[in-house]
């Protein structure tokens, strides 16, 4: 039996990432569930911590039959209650809808896009091209001039408590930071 065949369970798996020296090279396959596919994630797409190197990673397609349970109501109302606590500005992306401190805001479809991103990923630094291509997609032709324009808008529609939460990072981009307003 070869290596391979005897990694096909979760925890034999597990073991063997322990296992494997900080110098060895393995193959990706040799770590995944029976049926699952890889690809190289985009650098954007993983978390950063500030002062240390960008992340390395894989998006791993598992199986609908074999992916992980879905997280209950309870975990996810229990997360929202936990974020909307925190900040001022709400974000209901179900409902497509967004406000700060309980005033409705009225956004254009990229302007609500780009605010989600924003909030979902707070204190993380986001280049304008990543922007470009995570709200207005792969397709779109312009430039970084784009997102200034738009995050221009939002901090208008965000008022002048709140306008300060998105933050420039000069030659580099923008990030969200929430405004504390206590």
């Amino acid at each position: 039996m070869s290596n391979t065949q005897s990694l096909r369970t979760p925890v034999a798996s597990r073991q063997r990432l322990r296992a494997v020296r900080p110098d060895d090279v393995v193959p990706v396959p040799d770590f995944l569930p029976p049926g699952a596919t890889w690809m190289p994630a985009p650098g954007h797409a993983l978390p950063a911590r500030a002062g240390q190197p960008p992340m390395v990673g894989y998006l791993v397609l598992v199986p609908a039959d074999q992916a992980p349970p879905a997280a209950t109501a309870a975990e996810r109302i229990v997360e929202a209650v936990d974020a909307v606590r925190d900040d001022p500005i709400r974000i209901d992306p179900e409902r497509r809808t967004a406000g700060v401190e309980g005033r409705p805001l009225d956004l254009t479809y990229l302007e609500f896009e780009l605010l989600a991103h924003l909030v979902a990923h707070p204190h993380r630094v986001h280049t304008r091209d990543q922007l470009v291509t995570t709200v207005w997609g792969y397709g779109h032709v312009g430039d970084g001039r784009t997102v200034d324009v738009h995050i221009a808008r939002l901090r208008r529609k965000l008022g002048p408590v709140h306008r300060s939460g998105i933050v420039t990072v000069r030659r580099v981009g923008y990030k969200y930071a929430p405004v504390s307003t206590s």
